[in-house]
């Protein structure tokens, strides 16, 4: 092993342990493997930012915004609610959900399909009298499996094209993914259908949701003491009590804004104490009611703005990619930045003993929000998703056949070779901005800029896997380990691998990594790339086991009350029935010979 080749693995080493740890957002590790890359002589500094000015980029972020596009003209919002109905079969109501989801995936980006349906799935759970947990963790798997269907369909699939077309003369085409990907897809609903569901823990599918809001967890709110409030004089062993009684725990206690916690319990309760209490909305709204006692929001510097009744209300998830993420809620100002008031905050799995301008907001957590008209705008800026059903733009329904002509005529022009995929794309982009169906305002807003950065900085990287001849290395490795075998357990092994990868870190990154070592194999076994470089493409995309593995698996846990153990539950069952599935399929449409 060289010099070179040490290095390499060493700060490829570093990115796997940072992108496990989750602490910094991949894009930063990403770009810091890059720069480290450099600064070791491991890539070219003339070369450094050429993956910024790669076509997979370009096509990430056109696909980015003709899902934008596709989103706010209402086209999907019309049919999503005669799709995901509470029907009394609940087999049926998750194929239906699922199936759609996975349909949608295939022709905007997955994440963006999720974002779509949660709120109609949700809503749909609550009509259901049905615990959300049984659909929304079927709803994210099955726009991950409708990713596998084309090429836009997720962002590996894009990198796996593009680096076709760079290792072998010609990239991938829309529909090559089709017959393999299709297949996995129905196999993969029809398990979520019929049998994921079923392997959830009991008490994950009996939690129904019939509440106005949507009862999912339980939040940590501030409540204040008013000046004609029945508890002041009593103990706070006996305050505690009264809460519990209502189904509302006290967890820390406040006097002039300093924590003085639970211990004196015969401390006198006065006007204007707050207390942080953890609660569902609607106890926390009896609550606050019977005894006087006013819920608290939160601006900079923890002080009480105005009381629930002021503003419209709603929950929101932040997403992975969020720029809340890391950042105390005080430092943000979101009330008079944003007009949002934070009025609790629930995190699955944990108690929040903190009070709200202090708490440092993780991917995941459900924030319960007040604000005026502007809210929609405040959410999509720090990348929040509403879990609660959204009408149709106005103004855009008119739009709905027309987002959906442009992106058909994308298609048409790419299927009969007129131009490239990237360049007919980047067309039916700027005709969704040209037609005001993505605002002008709105067009960087709607560009995943992480994953972009992601993508430009791990392709140099991935030269480097190359030129320094560790993709060589890791190849002899795997060919020693099945020496003596088929090259369909070669072939096996590969995807196992990167099957494995994807569950821990970024999905693209996985792709990038794995594209050329997939190439090398199938060269040192003479037999057809294509066949690999579809192997690493399916695997790369199946993340079932964790909720970091993909956005859509951490966008549904606090929102579907999961836990980190209920993906496996579920998941490992199907990662096995699509390595069943798709080994044989990859094999039939792209043989070895």
């Amino acid at each position: 092993m060289t010099t070179d080749q040490i290095i390499f693995f060493l700060i490829l080493g570093c990115v796997f342990l940072l992108f496990v740890w989750g602490r910094w957002r991949y894009d930063f590790i990403a770009f810091g493997a890059l720069l480290a890359s450099v600064f070791a002589g491991l890539v070219s500094s003339e070369i450094a930012f050429s993956g910024f000015s790669h076509p997979a980029v370009i096509t990430v972020a056109s696909v980015l915004i003709i899902s934008r596009g596709i989103a706010v003209s209402g086209a999907i919002d019309r049919i999503a609610h005669i799709v995901v109905p509470p029907v009394k079969s609940l087999a049926l109501q998750i194929g239906c959900m699922s199936g759609f989801a996975a349909l949608l995936s295939a022709i905007m980006n997955n994440v963006a399909a999720l974002a779509l349906l949660m709120p109609a799935t949700i809503e749909s759970a609550k009509n259901a009298k049905r615990s959300p947990a049984l659909l929304l963790m079927p709803l994210s798997f099955g726009s991950i499996l409708g990713g596998l269907i084309t090429l836009i369909g997720t962002p590996p699939n894009i990198v796996i094209g593009s680096y076709r077309q760079d290792a072998l003369g010609e990239p991938f085409s829309m529909f090559d993914f089709a017959p393999v990907g299709g297949v996995i897809a129905l196999v993969g609903v029809i398990y979520l259908a019929l049998i994921g569901w079923r392997l959830l823990p009991k008490e994950r599918q009996s939690n129904a949701v019939t509440d106005e809001l949507f009862d999912i967890d339980n939040y940590t709110s501030e409540v204040v003491v008013k000046g004609d409030s029945a508890v002041i004089g009593m103990k706070l062993s006996e305050f505690s009590r009264l809460a519990k009684e209502q189904d509302v725990i006290v967890v820390d206690f406040v006097r002039n804004h300093q924590p003085l916690g639970l211990r004196k319990s015969a401390t006198l309760i006065k006007e204007k104490d707050c207390l942080i209490v953890v609660a569902t909305p609607k106890d926390l709204d009896g609550f606050t009611n019977k005894n006087s006692l006013e819920l608290k929001g939160q601006d900079e510097e923890g002080k009480g703005i105005f009381s629930v009744s002021d503003a419209m209300m709603m929950e929101a998830v932040i997403s992975s990619d969020s720029r809340l993420i890391g950042r105390e809620s005080g430092d943000i100002r979101l009330k008079s930045r944003y007009g949002l008031n934070l009025l609790g905050v629930s995190r699955q799995g944990k108690t929040i003993r903190k009070r709200l301008h202090k708490v440092i907001f993780q991917a995941g957590d459900i924030l319960l929000l007040q604000g005026d008209d502007c809210m929609p705008d405040a959410l999509a800026k720090f990348k929040l998703l509403p879990l609660e059903s959204r009408d149709i733009q106005i103004g855009k329904r008119s739009h709905a056949w027309l987002a959906i002509g442009l992106l058909a005529f994308a298609l048409i022009l790419t299927a009969t070779g007129t131009f490239g995929l990237t360049i007919c794309l980047a067309i039916a982009a700027f005709g969704m901005v040209a037609t005001s169906i993505v605002p002008l305002r709105d067009v960087y807003d709607s560009i995943d800029w992480p994953v972009l950065v992601l993508v430009g900085a791990m392709i140099p990287i991935g030269g480097a896997l190359e030129t320094t001849g560790s993709t060589t290395l890791i190849t002899d490795f795997i060919l020693s380990v099945s020496e003596g075998y088929s090259p369909v357990i070669v072939l096996l092994l590969l995807f196992i691998i990167t099957m494995t990868l994807s569950d821990i870190m970024n999905n693209v990154a996985t792709a990038v990594m794995m594209a050329p070592i997939g190439v090398a194999l199938a060269t040192a076994l003479d037999v057809n790339p294509d066949t690999f470089l579809m192997a690493v493409a399916v695997s790369s995309s199946c993340a079932f086991l964790t909720p970091i593995g993909h956005k859509n698996n951490a966008l549904v846990m606090g929102p579907g009350g999961y836990e980190f153990g209920d993906y496996w539950r579920v998941g490992l069952p199907l990662e096995v029935i699509i390595t069943c599935v798709a080994i044989p399929m990859i094999l039939l449409v792209w043989p070895l010979t």
